[in-house]
């Protein structure tokens, strides 16, 4: 059987963290298969690749490249308003999408694919800086802010280490969890996170840039196990309640309340999928009284209760291979 060939399209700026990356993962994914399933390819547009790190040797240029089964488009920048460079880009998406072939953006490459028209109806996200503006400009588009995307041969991520998950993801879909568990093994990560998770952001920048609000927030993150109430929190960073109600709402749209149930519903929800504690002792480490308190907040808040999210997790460590790390004193 023939090797996929997969096109990895730089276009200036491009992080060499997320190119690398997930280039290594389709060479280890070969190495773990034992055979040439995957070539990758380095592709350019300047048909001698002074566009692309002279640390890296570009295989082709992108007018001149081989028939692709799938392209990435490896970028830190933008589309301009008048993009000349499309003309190039968008008929080479054109071909590899006419093949059945899997079109990616990494970093900011889901923009690129975006305005070439070949992510109408489909999910995608990028670096959260860009999020807002995509979603403006593209609203038949479902933009989110998680770490990556994977829908119906579009694949997208937010760049950076984000490209290992990315590709180690979409490889578990094609040959099974017991491959991108070895593959995650192999890059000595903790986990792999799921695509449903949201992008890290740094709190100045999440939150506006309030010093009060940052201080707030901090305080909330030290105090999972055993929250502070609003009134607490407000007299520590030095405000009143009311104004610190105010600043919440400004920022973040919602009540400091509110906002650290979440908080700790979310911490909770990673205990879940990556420990072995109790669903009870997993409760009362996020600050909640009682297993039915916990429970009921947590299926108000995520839609199922943490028995089914262990229960989950379970399942897909089964799939993967792997004995799963709960057993029966978990559901307790």
């Amino acid at each position: 059987m023939s090797p996929q060939r997969h096109g990895f399209l730089c276009i200036p700026p491009a992080g060499l963290l997320s190119l690398t990356g997930a280039l290594d993962v389709l060479l280890a994914a070969n190495e773990l298969l034992e055979r040439r399933a995957y070539e990758p390819v380095l592709l350019a547009l300047d048909p001698r690749g002074r566009d692309v790190s002279p640390w890296l040797a570009v295989t082709h240029a992108l007018a001149d490249a081989p028939p692709l089964d799938a392209l990435h488009v490896v970028t830190d920048g933008l589309p301009l308003d008048r993009e000349p460079r499309l003309d190039v880009v968008g008929p080479a998406l054109a071909q590899v999408a006419a093949r059945g072939g899997v079109l990616s953006g990494i970093g900011t490459g889901s923009a690129w694919l975006a305005r070439a028209g070949f992510l109408r109806g489909h999910r995608c996200t990028l670096h959260w800086t860009h999020v807002a503006a995509l979603a403006a400009r593209h609203p038949d588009t479902v933009v989110s802010a998680n770490v990556y995307e994977i829908d119906r041969g579009r694949l997208s991520c937010a760049g950076g280490s984000t490209s290992v998950e990315l590709l180690i993801a979409w490889l578990g879909r094609e040959h099974g969890g017991a491959l991108a568990e070895r593959l995650v093994a192999h890059f000595a990560l903790e986990r792999l996170r799921a695509p449903d998770e949201r992008q890290r952001v740094p709190s100045a920048a999440r939150l506006g840039g309030s010093p009060k609000l940052v201080e707030a927030v901090a305080l909330m993150e030290a105090n999972v196990a055993e929250p502070l109430n609003t009134d607490d929190v407000a007299r520590l960073v030095g405000v009143s309640r009311r104004q610190l109600e105010r600043l919440f709402k400004q920022h973040l749209g919602t009540l400091p309340s509110r906002w650290y149930l979440e908080l700790r519903l979310e911490h909770a929800r990673r205990l879940l999928q990556q420990t072995s504690q109790s669903i009870l002792q997993v409760g009362l480490s996020c600050g909640f009284s009682s297993a039915p308190h916990f429970s009921n907040a947590y299926r108000n808040h995520f839609g199922r209760t943490p028995r089914d999210e262990r229960s989950a997790r379970a399942a897909a460590w089964r799939d993967a291979g792997r004995p799963a790390a709960a057993t029966d004193e978990d559901a307790r």
